[in-house]
Formats: structure tokens, C-alpha cells, sequence
């Protein structure tokens, strides 16, 4: 698959890629690390150029991946089945020069840091998935790489284990001080661990930035659409006014430039943007309960927009449900604070103009 993406990590910064299966993610790390060739570009770490080729051949460099000095944590850990956990994490040592009994004594180091000292002795088998990926992590990071990449390092591990590896995650980065690069499918994740994110789709990067403004502020539809964003909709935009594609409401939205007048466009609208109302004002839009979802102390209320198929959902306490008399069925009133809509262009993947910004 070919790459269309222009990434920076900055060192103690942990830079997520998200993005559907098949779009590229683990094939951007596998580049970095030079266990993929590419045709041109460039990749740089610190001050080494590990590639560079331009599409007239007249720059070539290329490391090989033993070259590169990058810690690689792939999905499975990819623990060898016959050596002991300290002798796994001491492989990446072999070359260095060091004595036998400074390999392991390093080794053995990251073993303590992971909190698994105690399990140096066992083969994998006798690790548990949680284990085992702490001492992928410790080979990982045995040689003192330059950048760390992990390829959904706590997809296949159970939650609480999960949690306690995000924290093992958040004290290294304070002391490692070098780029970390996290392949996952997990948004949730993506958003509690990263400084940015990155979103990729059939290998081009369609929008980096931090995890509030991907999450509120899109680029665009299918960027909107691959981080889960439910409340989106369609509708023209026309010098601030916005129509509501199905509805009758038109909501006032301010006019930064970005957009031509009467143009097509998507919208979105936080949480934070949509309030409800047990009674009709002049800036509410009517609505019935379709469906109420509670989890835990929270639910979530799909509401149908009156006259219309636009469904839209809503967040809140089981109290706020319980204020509003909120049944399946009742009608209710919905406000829409049009200061935070955000607008984005309708752009397919292959529009030479998605790398534009819009806000």
C-alpha cells in the first residue's frame, strides 16, 4: 500500500495512529523501522536521516533495520518459545559488545522496571498475556532506542491488566524522554494516552492534532466518521446561516472564510453544544425519545427530531433523565449552541484539497 503521510513525534511525546484495518497504521511503523521499503521520502530521527530518496533517484539512503535504533513492540510480543523472559529481553544485546554478565545484568534491570524480576526464570508459556507484554516491552526498550513504536501493544490483554500497562506506559515516558509511536483501534485508548493523533485512511493521513480538536473539530466527513463521531449530519452553509438537511431549522454559525457560500457541508455538534428541555422555547428544535441506553450511572438518549429522520444522541447522568421525565416516547426540546457546531467540507478520500484545513 502506498503512503501518503507526513508524521513528526517530538521526544517524550506518545503520537497515536488510528484508522480502519487495512489503512496503513502497522504499515507506517514497519516503514519507520525499515522492515518495509519504501520509493521515496524521508525519514529522520534526531539528527540521522535513516531514509531518504526522491523520485529522481538523486538522493539514496537507506539504513537497514538493524541500523535503525528502534524499540518494536508488535501486536503478539513475538517472545521466542524457548528462551527465558531474560534471555528475550537480552537479545537486542547481543551485538553490543558487552560481557555475557552485563547483558543480563541489563536485562534483568528492565525486568525490575516492568515489575517482572521475579518471573526471569519462565519461558512464556508460563506468563500470563499481561507478562508477557511487559517483557516484550522491557526487549523493546533493552538497547535504549531512539523511538519506541508498539503495534496494538493491549489489544489482546483483559481490561484491568490493560489499565495497569497504561500506567507502566505514562511513568516510562517521563524518563525515556524519546518518540512513542502507538498503533490501536481503540479511540477510548487513543485519547487517554496521546498527545496527537493521527488518522489514517487507505494510507494517506488525513488530520493530525491533539485528541479534543480530532474529536471535536474534524477535517472533514470521513475523518468524523472514523473517530465515531455519532451526531453528524448534512446540510448548506450560506454566509453563517446553516440549514439542516431533513429539518426546517436554520442555526446561525460563525463565518470564518473557509467555506464558499452555499456549499454542501457536514456538521458536528459536542456533547457540550446540546442541551435538552422539558419545554419549547424560540431556539429549541422538538424531538421524541427513541431510545434510552443506561450505563451505569450515565445513559444515552437517542432522540428522533420531529417531522424529520435525523436522529440525534445525548449523554447524561441518570438523574438529569429522571429531572426530565424522560420516557420512551416523550417529546422533548433540544438546543443547539451554535457557537459550537463546527462545519466541514464534503471531500472524498481523492480530493486533492483534504489536506486543507477547515474550522
Amino acid at each position: 500500500m502506498p503512503l501518503q503521510i507526513n508524521l513528526e513525534c517530538a521526544p517524550g511525546e506518545l503520537h497515536a495512529l488510528v484508522g480502519p484495518s487495512g489503512s496503513g497504521k502497522t504499515t507506517t511503523l514497519r516503514t519507520i523501522a525499515g522492515l518495509r521499503q519504501c520509493s521515496a521520502g524521508k525519514i529522520e530521527c534526531g539528527s540521522e536521516i535513516w531514509f531518504e530518496k526522491d523520485e529522481f533517484a538523486t538522493v539514496d539512503i537507506s539504513l537497514s533495520a538493524a541500523q535503525r535504533s528502534c524499540g518494536f513492540l508488535f501486536q503478539q510480543y513475538a517472545l521466542f518459545p524457548h528462551l527465558t523472559a531474560l534471555e528475550n529481553v537480552a537479545i537486542p544485546l547481543q551485538n553490543s559488545g558487552l560481557s555475557t554478565t552485563e547483558r543480563k545484568r541489563i536485562a534483568k534491570e528492565w525486568l525490575e522496571k516492568m515489575g517482572i524480576a521475579e518471573l526471569a526464570d519462565r519461558p512464556p508459556h508460563q506468563l500470563s498475556g499481561g507478562q508477557q507484554q511487559r517483557a516484550g516491552l522491557a526487549r523493546a526498550l533493552a538497547r535504549q532506542p531512539k523511538i519506541l513504536l508498539l503495534d496494538e501493544p493491549f489489544s489482546a490483554i483483559d481490561t484491568p491488566t490493560r489499565q495497569s500497562l497504561y500506567k507502566t506506559l505514562a511513568d516510562l515516558r517521563k524518563d525515556l524522554n524519546i518518540p512513542i509511536l502507538l498503533v490501536t483501534h481503540d479511540l477510548r485508548e487513543a485519547n487517554l494516552l496521546a498527545d496527537r493523533i493521527t488518522v489514517i485512511d487507505q494510507g494517506i493521513g488525513l488530520q493530525t492534532a491533539a485528541p479534543q480538536t480530532i474529536f471535536q473539530k474534524p477535517r472533514n466527513s470521513r475523518v468524523a466518521q472514523l473517530v465515531g463521531i455519532n451526531n453528524m449530519f448534512h446540510g448548506v452553509f450560506d454566509s453563517g446561516r446553516l440549514t439542516w438537511d431533513g429539518c426546517e431549522h436554520v442555526f446561525s454559525v460563525a463565518d470564518k472564510g473557509k467555506i464558499p457560500s452555499n456549499s454542501r457541508v457536514a456538521w458536528v455538534i459536542p456533547q457540550s453544544g446540546l442541551s435538552v428541555h422539558g419545554n419549547h422555547s424560540s431556539s429549541t428544535v422538538s424531538a421524541k425519545v427513541e431510545k434510552i441506553s443506561s450505563l451505569g450511572q450515565i445513559a444515552v438518549i437517542q432522540f428522533r427530531i420531529e417531522n424529520s429522520e435525523n436522529k440525534v444522541e445525548w449523554e447524561a447522568s441518570s438523574a438529569e433523565v429522571k429531572r426530565l421525565q424522560m420516557v420512551i416516547g416523550s417529546q422533548m426540546h433540544l438546543e443547539f449552541d451554535g457557537s459550537q457546531i463546527h462545519i466541514m467540507p464534503l471531500r472524498p478520500i481523492n480530493d486533492p484539497r483534504r489536506f486543507q484545513v477547515s474550522h
